[in-house]
C-alpha cells in the first residue's frame, strides 16, 4: 500500500492495521481514509486562521 501512496505524492507513510490484514480490508480502509482527507485550504478555513499557522503552528 505505501508504494501506491508514494506514487501519487503521499510521502512518509506509516500505518498499523489492526485485527484482519486481509489485503482486500486494507485497501478498503486506506481509500476511506484518504477519502476523509482534507486540503490545508480547508483546515484554515475551518479553525479561522492562516494557511501559515496551519502548517508553522
Amino acid at each position: 500500500m505505501r508504494a501506491v501512496l508514494e506514487s501519487v505524492g503521499v510521502k512518509n507513510v506509516l500505518a498499523k492495521s489492526k485485527g484482519s490484514s486481509n489485503p482486500h480490508n486494507l485497501v478498503k480502509a486506506t481509500f476511506a481514509a484518504l477519502l476523509e482527507m482534507r486540503d490545508a485550504i480547508s483546515v484554515a478555513e475551518h479553525r479561522s486562521i492562516t494557511l501559515d499557522k496551519v502548517f508553522n503552528g
